[in-house]
């Protein structure tokens, strides 16, 4: 499924196709959703006004809370008998966030999910276990179409029973593992705890997204499973797991921008940055049917890379996210990510990258208190080697942090694991 006249399409020729495609979108969503006609006309603008991707920055956002307001069809661009599909994904309110697709978003989908495995070395003649959530969630089923699509065997496995997974991942001789890197260090970890060897797997490549994870994460999966691990990346309300993976170089995440718009901002001015600086990301979709999106704000803090991958590919990549704009705690005045500390255990030898924020109010003072797993095995001279460990990881947290972090130690396995998106915070304030 490497689409080598799309994926390795010259800049300019990919530029003419989005500026193109983004004519298209515009006029159907101002004809056919109130929603961004209204938009539009407040902003003084119509159809004519916007030529190509250099117009895209006097367009209006679209935001989460756009979504809710318009629950649940408010936001399609198509009668409601040309949607073949509705996922949703959980929202602040109660109520989820609905998208909708037809059949031609479907088979675009698969498609980009198809080029997406195949950057991480997936084959027709593979067996992929897909243990990602299927259901309303978009995870599960973009693997699968993925997998299928390049002619690979799916086992739909989906999430729970770990037990069961590891039997699967053996007996079928599974060669890709997609689903969350927390829960594939899960699956590792209890690869390991039961005295399995990894010979006994053909596990190759891994397809984790649906959350954050650092390099420290990745080199953690790949030696728990013995697998190259790639980061996909995706959401709902856009497409699905597919938007953007890495390719082998492992260098950032290859955004199919015949498909998708990508721009930085600054989330603070909502102004726009330069490739190569930390911002906010957003999407527009340039080719989506039941319901396209303008300018849709992620609260994803990510880095736009737009050179030359040696992979050989032209679309540019986004960097692994360092966090959220909403998930960002204020600690004393201080912006924390919960990414960073993950950042500052890299290379502290004794600890696990599993990790859990807790922020506590005591005597009207924030308080931090960062939970960090200890290895399996410890220093022979244990309680000396915990002391040194302890004091390691408080100098790297608070060095990183900028403030001070009371640091605890906690046996492995300890940290609750999800097979879902793992929580990294607690906030009790």
């Amino acid at each position: 499924m490497f689409d080598r006249d799309v994926e390795t399409m010259p800049r300019s020729q990919l530029r003419e196709l989005q500026d193109k495609r983004l004519r298209d979108v515009v006029a159907r969503v101002y004809d056919n959703v109130p929603f961004y006609r209204k938009k539009m006309r407040d902003a003084g603008l119509t159809t004519a006004d916007i030529h190509g991707v250099d117009d895209l920055p006097k367009l209006p956002f679209t935001n989460k809370s756009d979504l809710r307001d318009n629950y649940p069809f408010g936001l399609f661009a198509v009668p409601q008998d040309r949607i073949t599909r509705i996922h949703a994904s959980s929202g602040t309110t109660g109520k989820p966030t609905v998208s909708g697709y037809t059949a031609y978003d479907i088979e675009v989908w698969g498609e980009l999910m198809a080029r997406a495995m195949t950057c991480a070395g997936v084959t027709k003649n593979d067996i992929v276990q897909v243990s990602y959530g299927y259901g309303l969630f978009t995870g599960g089923l973009g693997a699968h179409y993925g997998a299928e699509r390049i002619g690979a065997s799916v086992v739909p496995a989906s999430v729970g029973n770990t037990r069961r997974q590891i039997m699967l991942l053996e007996d079928f001789g599974v060669n890709a593992l997609a689903c969350t890197p927390t829960y594939a260090i899960v699956l590792g970890e209890a690869i390991r705890e039961a005295g399995i060897p990894l010979s006994r797997f053909k596990l190759r490549a891994g397809v984790f997204g649906a959350e954050p994870w650092t390099e420290v994460q990745r080199r953690h999966v790949e030696g728990l499973l013995n697998i190259h691990a790639h980061d996909v990346y995706g959401l709902s309300e856009v497409m699905g797991p597919g938007v953007s993976i890495e390719c082998s170089e492992q260098q950032g995440m290859h955004v199919w921008e015949d498909h998708f718009i990508p721009e930085i901002i600054d989330p603070d001015t909502d102004q726009p940055l330069p490739n190569g600086t930390r911002g906010e990301i957003v999407f527009t979709t340039i080719s989506k049917e039941g319901m396209p999106l303008i300018r849709y704000r992620t609260h994803d803090l990510t880095v736009l890379d737009d050179t030359p991958c040696p992979c050989g590919r032209t679309h540019l990549r986004m960097k692994k996210l360092t966090g959220r704009t909403d998930d960002m705690l204020i600690i004393r005045g201080v912006n924390v990510f919960p990414s960073q500390v993950e950042t500052a255990l890299a290379g502290i030898e004794g600890v696990e990258p599993q990790y859990l924020l807790v922020v506590r109010r005591e005597k009207n003072l924030d308080t931090l208190e960062v939970r960090v797993e200890l290895a399996p095995s410890l220093p022979s001279d244990e309680v000396r080697g915990i002391e040194r460990i302890h004091d390691a990881v408080e100098a790297a947290v608070d060095s990183l942090l900028g403030i001070h972090a009371e640091i605890r130690l906690v046996p492995s396995g300890s940290i609750p694991r999800s097979e879902g998106k793992t929580p990294r915070t607690q906030d009790l304030r």
